[in-house]
């Protein structure tokens, strides 16, 4: 253990120096804007500084640990600590963070807010993936929802609060049951209230209070990760939504819904996960099917793209309930592939819709020629995302296959149907992200407007593009990059839930 606090400056940092955006001087957005960005590069370095020299990735071990007493009343501490299934998210979030500032074009509209409330999510998400105390899991998870909720509501498309006010009263609700399980975790078993999540790893419950505590955190997961039928705010929610703000939903908001359900649900909770797993098959694999082919119906361009990425989830969601390691190290790839595919086919949406301000794919249509670098990106990004192998959706997508079928727990018919259910939905993807990019780039609509000239993306949109190209193809090449760190962690986890 090293006595220097690091994970509490990584988490602090961010929203301590964005409070301070509203001491400088209004000057116009410029001052603010590379203020914010290199207060989002410092973090990404901290972060990446304190991985590499602190961290030891064969070591399954919670590290980094920082314990401080807070609320002694009900033994509420301040406690941090990583270990291999939280480091890839937090450089997830430091990663699409910083890129997310670096997109929002100069916000006319009250600019200080919208970078304030920017670092404000960045540190509700890193405390989210690095806290080991369930409290205080729960406001981390309470923080990443009103900086969503202004974000939206002021800086949105047309229909913004009425997707504003469904989103909140979607996670709100969520939370609830959240709030509920915690304190019920934490109440059970002992007069003194424990809310440790090493004490509480290690704890046994009757089948039936398990099962309920069960529900209750899956369903405040199942609205952030969106599990159908729970899945309905987030077309509306990206449809509205300003292209930055898109990208940290896209990219990291549903990732926290898969990380709670690994850490809590799988962790705390084993029996009952081995109970809940068949169902979690059949409802991801209907969620494949059923968010790909309503993708097709879709005219508006984002919110094609929110069903996909509804549909990509699908995969996580299998590979969490085939209680394998192979399963789970690919539903953890599928995270951070996911996170960066969908952040780049949200910007790729949004800097088009800055240029020819259409929002309908049957209006859209010859952008190609006009705007050839942007056509290159969408299509490469879209070829990522339909699974295409080289890319790292085909390396996670693979792996979730294959823990589905070494999977002792099912039966061999079982999992041929779900094999051959997940096979339809690889076949539905690149039918929906074709026919997108089809409708939009080629043909010759869009020449009948008399201003046929749109600018090209420049330099920001191109360097923004291949920074998040480069980690698909990286890990597309050698996704032992991610897995190497996920890898003893998911077999403790899963030494710990046995079979029923």
């Amino acid at each position: 253990t090293n006595h220097f606090p690091w994970l509490t400056i990584i988490v602090v940092l961010p929203i301590s120096a964005g409070s301070l955006i509203f001491f400088l001087p209004h000057r116009g957005n410029r001052v603010i804007r590379w203020y914010t960005i290199s207060i989002c590069i410092l973090e990404l370095l901290l972060t990446t500084y304190a991985f590499c020299y602190h961290f030891q990735s064969g070591d399954p071990l919670i590290q980094l640990v920082e314990d401080y007493k807070w609320i002694d009343f009900f033994d509420f501490h301040w406690r941090l600590g990583i270990d291999g299934l939280s480091i890839g998210p937090i450089l997830l979030t430091g990663f699409i963070t910083t890129l997310a500032t670096l997109a929002a074009r100069p916000v006319t509209r009250d600019s200080r807010l919208f970078h304030f409330l920017m670092l404000a999510m960045y540190s509700g998400q890193i405390g989210l993936f690095s806290c080991r105390d369930l409290l205080l899991f729960f406001l981390m998870w309470e923080l990443e929802l009103i900086p969503v909720y202004l974000l939206l509501s002021m800086w949105g498309g047309k229909k913004r609060l009425y997707s504003a006010t469904k989103f909140i009263l979607y996670t709100a609700g969520g939370s609830v049951f959240l709030l509920m399980g915690v304190l019920g975790i934490g109440l059970y078993g002992s007069n003194e209230p424990t809310l440790n999540l090493e004490i509480l790893a290690n704890q046994s419950y009757p089948v039936a209070l398990e099962i309920i505590f069960y529900i209750g955190f899956f369903i405040a997961f199942a609205v952030k990760l969106p599990i159908i039928p729970l899945h309905t705010w987030l077309p509306d929610t990206h449809g509205e939504a300003h292209y930055s703000t898109c990208m940290l939903l896209a990219g990291i908001l549903l990732k926290m819904g898969a990380y709670g359900l690994v850490r809590i649900n799988m962790e705390l909770l084993p029996h009952a996960h081995s109970i809940f797993s068949p169902w979690l098959m059949i409802v991801g694999a209907m969620q494949i099917i059923y968010a790909a082919s309503t993708s097709l119906g879709q005219r508006n361009l984002k919110k094609r793209i929110a069903y996909s990425s509804v549909s990509h989830m699908g995969f996580i969601i299998i590979g969490i309930g085939s209680i394998t390691d192979t399963g789970l190290n690919g539903a953890l790839l599928q995270i951070i592939s996911h996170g960066f595919i969908g952040a780049a086919l949200f910007f790729l949406a949004g800097t088009t819709y800055d240029r020819i301000r259409l929002v309908y794919l049957d209006e859209m249509g010859g952008i190609a020629i006009p705007m050839p670098k942007i056509f290159t990106m969408f299509s490469s990004f879209s070829m990522a995302s339909l699974a295409l192998p080289g890319m790292s959706g085909f390396v996670a997508e693979l792996i979730v296959f294959f823990g589905l079928i070494t999977s002792p727990k099912y039966l061999l018919m079982t999992k041929i149907l779900i094999t051959f259910v997940m096979a339809i939905g690889m076949i539905l993807t690149p039918i929906y992200s074709l026919s997108m990019s089809r409708q939009m780039f080629y043909g010759y609509k869009i020449f009948n407007a008399p201003n046929s000239y749109f600018f090209d993306s420049g330099p920001r949109e191109l360097f923004l593009s291949i920074s998040i190209f480069l980690p698909i193809l990286g890990i597309g090449m050698y996704p032992d990059f991610v897995l190497s760190l996920s890898v003893d962690k998911v077999e403790v986890i899963l030494s710990n839930s046995f079979y029923r």
